[in-house]
């Protein structure tokens, strides 16, 4: 209960504002179309559900955000191009295959650099490079040059995906295969280990810890990507085509509910991930 009170407190602080500013965003608008139908003198209240019931607001209310996720999930069908539950499966798909590959990729790519003097010194520089290159510019590359050979669907997408999820992983490996100190080495070094048993039994359970952080992190940043990839794609589904159809209608709610989706779908992605990490420190005899 001591948990709950101040969540639901920043709760109702955040829609509370989210309504005075859907007053102030959607006043202009509101005012004109009183003067064209003559309304001088609105009350205060009046005019405030005024602003909170207009088709195509600058900035839609909360519950008008929240009725057009009803109407577009529960009371559709699920195969409903028109669902967004549908569009949001599409999504989740390209986004958790693109965080298998980026994952794997990533974890693969550090142990090399933590055991090859060569591939730290020349890889390093290029996976940090990749990431300044905008994924707005190379998302269209990617999705237009797979189609153009045959390669449509999920796995374009989740190429963009995997683009942006390997890098926290890689770099948050590097960071905890490297953290066994010295000694911890040395000691391995008594026991006569060979290199793959200092892997196994000290090198990676040091690094479960990172490997969980730079997940979070990175299944948050693959549904980016699966976004972003969708919008090059229209034909292709997803809450990325959802938000550009959105855009070109003027349709706000519609763009709002499929951010929120999207953002629900990130935070129950990070949640598991949470609890994947709880139960693997378990077994691993962690401290909760």
């Amino acid at each position: 209960m001591t948990r709950v009170i101040p969540v639901l407190t920043i709760v109702l602080a955040i829609v509370a504002f989210w309504y005075g500013m859907a007053i102030h965003m959607n006043a202009p608008w509101q005012e004109r179309l009183n003067e064209r139908a003559g309304l001088e003198s609105v009350a205060f209240m009046d005019f405030a559900q005024q602003t909170w019931a207009q088709d195509k607001p600058v900035l839609p209310a909360p519950h008008q955000v929240v009725g057009e996720i009803w109407n577009a999930t529960a009371a559709l069908e699920l195969t409903s191009r028109r669902s967004l539950a549908y569009h949001g499966w599409i999504t989740l798909s390209a986004t958790l295959l693109g965080f298998v590959f980026g994952t794997a990729l990533g974890v693969a790519l550090a142990v090399a650099i933590i055991h090859n003097d060569a591939s730290d010194r020349s890889l390093m520089p290029w996976i940090i490079a990749s990431q300044t290159i905008p994924i707005l510019a190379v998302a269209p590359m990617v999705v237009v040059g797979l189609g153009s050979v045959g390669m449509t669907g999920l796995v374009p997408k989740a190429l963009i995906s995997m683009y942006l999820s390997f890098f926290p992983v890689v770099v948050g490996m590097v960071k905890g295969l490297r953290s066994p100190e010295a000694i911890q080495l040395d000691l391995m070094r008594t026991y006569d280990a060979n290199p793959w048993q200092v892997f196994w039994k000290l090198r990676w359970p040091a690094a479960m810890p990172f490997l969980f952080a730079s997940m979070k992190v990175g299944i948050a940043i693959s549904l980016i990507g699966a976004v972003v990839a969708e919008l090059s794609n229209a034909s292709g589904g997803g809450l990325g085509v959802r938000l550009l159809t959105g855009s070109y209608n003027g349709q706000t709610i519609q763009i709002w509910a499929a951010l929120f989706i999207a953002a629900g779908l990130a935070a129950a992605l990070v949640a598991i991930l949470g609890g994947a990490e709880k139960w693997v420190n378990g077994r691993m005899g962690a401290r909760a």
